[in-house]
């Protein structure tokens, strides 16, 4: 059983050179730093349980089909809401092994941006995507805020403008259209 103070089963060297295959790559000391620092002590580790406590859920959590239940400990700092809380409770109806699932968790993500950034308009400090994303230092310094410097992304540093902006400009043209599509009905 997972999550117990006891030793896991050992298996021995021709078991696991038997089942996976490459296994035992690592197997010179040489190779592997952790050597000494590697022993059993239960004494050391100071666990005093069979099995440890068990976190309490203040809302019902996602679930992977693949384990029996959750982790004894478990994050609880951004708990799912929303049309991305509804997106990641779908994606854990798949496997961990199918990209159905870590796309859905992935468009989750995105949605969830998304939704922040709703959010923040209805707020006394909405998001400001000028100083936010740092194109008011890259104007105010101009190119030599890319040129001279060890940054590592300059090979893709032309697009990066456009990608940031482009959300933004597409959100004020959509919201432009919807404006005045409502102003032409409320003349008509």
């Amino acid at each position: 059983m997972a999550y117990t103070a006891h030793t896991p089963r050992r298996y021995s060297r021709d078991e696991l050179k038997a089942r996976i295959p490459g296994w035992g790559a690592d197997l010179d000391p040489a190779d592997r730093p952790s050597v000494p620092q590697e022993r059993f002590d239960p004494d050391a580790t100071g666990a005093h349980w069979d099995f440890p406590d068990r976190q309490e859920e203040k809302w019902p959590r996602e679930r992977s089909i693949e384990h029996q239940f959750l982790t004894p400990v478990f994050g609880t700092s951004t708990p799912p809401r929303g049309l991305s809380g509804m997106l990641r409770r779908f994606a854990y109806r798949y496997s961990e092994a199918r990209a159905a699932h870590w796309l859905l968790l992935l468009a989750a993500d995105r949605v969830n941006a998304v939704e922040s950034h709703l959010a923040s308009l209805i707020t006394k400090r909405p998001d400001n995507p000028i100083t936010e994303t740092g194109i008011s230092a890259e104007i105010g310094r101009g190119a030599s805020a890319r040129r001279g410097t060890t940054r590592v992304d300059k090979t893709h540093s032309w697009i990066d403008p456009i990608l940031v902006s482009a959300p933004w400009v597409a959100g004020a043209v959509a919201v432009a259209y919807v404006a005045r599509q409502s102003a032409k009905r409320l003349v008509a």
